[in-house]
């Protein structure tokens, strides 16, 4: 059994000839010890926890996942990565290998098959870049029974999820996310301690799901979220009157002044509680 401890195993296999990067996937291996304790730690996983792994490439951080959850369910879609895992984690009972596409894995089901004995279940990856979005919003409206979700992505991508109302990375996606989780950035990643490099740095992000929005249906909101930050530069009521025809401009600027604002202002001063309260008085039946 290969030592899955060996990080510098790890990197040899990146290098050697015939192994390919695949940038469809984007593929770019965290091997530093000091950023990888740093998520471990964040996670707050002992043994009465099930941890999911999105994409653990050569499992530089599932090493220590395994050593203090009590179960590890691992997805990864390239095939030729199989074959490393199985390999540096033969003999590891907590460790389940799939090799399924996250977008596509009936990971309600798989939860029930492995990982029903586990007390709370905590979401871990370094996500890939092109469908980070996707991966977030597809365990916010299909899985139910996470705990919380730590999360590495893009730099630009976890400062807009966890931004504040009033500045510039605020928009529809803050809005959202921060309505089902308490979304919080916790540090940035260079580009330096990838291999291969990045173009960009990363940061990492903790999601902790509110209880309150489990079950409910939140898709008539998020339409009317989208809608008021629609076009980023226009007023809030442009923007909805041009997501709304049913009222006129007239009725916007009294319903916007009834709710307290100004029919002037923009989608992005205002915070997630008065967009919640704005729908539900005028806009959830539309």
């Amino acid at each position: 059994m290969a030592d899955y401890t060996d990080n510098s195993k790890r990197k040899s296999i990146v290098d050697q000839e015939g192994f390919t990067i695949k940038k469809k996937f984007s593929q770019n291996f965290l091997l530093d010890e000091n950023i990888i304790h740093k998520i471990v730690d964040s996670t707050n996983i002992d043994q009465n926890t099930g941890v999911i792994e999105i994409g653990p490439g050569l499992g530089a951080l599932t090493k220590h996942i395994v050593k203090q959850a009590k179960q590890v369910l691992v997805y990864e879609v390239d095939n030729d990565l199989i074959p490393y895992l199985n390999e540096f984690f033969a003999g590891q009972d907590n460790f389940t290998l799939l090799h399924r596409d996250i977008l596509k894995a009936d990971i309600q089901n798989d939860i029930h098959q492995y990982l029903s004995d586990c007390e709370r279940i905590v979401v871990i990856s370094n996500l890939p870049y092109h469908i980070t979005t996707p991966i977030i919003m597809r365990f916010l409206e299909d899985v139910k029974g996470i705990h919380s979700m730590i999360f590495m992505m893009q730099l630009e991508v976890a400062k807009r999820i966890t931004s504040e109302p009033d500045t510039k990375d605020y928009n529809a996606l803050s809005v959202i996310i921060q309505h089902q989780t308490e979304a919080k950035y916790l540090f940035k990643v260079p580009k330096k301690v990838f291999h291969p490099q990045p173009n960009v740095d990363s940061a990492v992000i903790r999601l902790v799901i509110k209880p309150d929005t489990i079950d409910k249906n939140n898709h008539g909101f998020y339409e009317f979220v989208h809608k008021c930050f629609a076009q980023r530069r226009k007023t809030l009521i442009n923007n909805l009157s041009n997501g709304y025809n049913k009222y006129t401009k007239s009725e916007l600027a009294d319903i916007l002044e009834e709710s307290g604002i100004n029919p002037l202002t923009r989608a992005e001063a205002l915070d997630l509680e008065s967009l919640l309260q704005l729908y539900e008085g005028h806009f959830n039946q539309l």
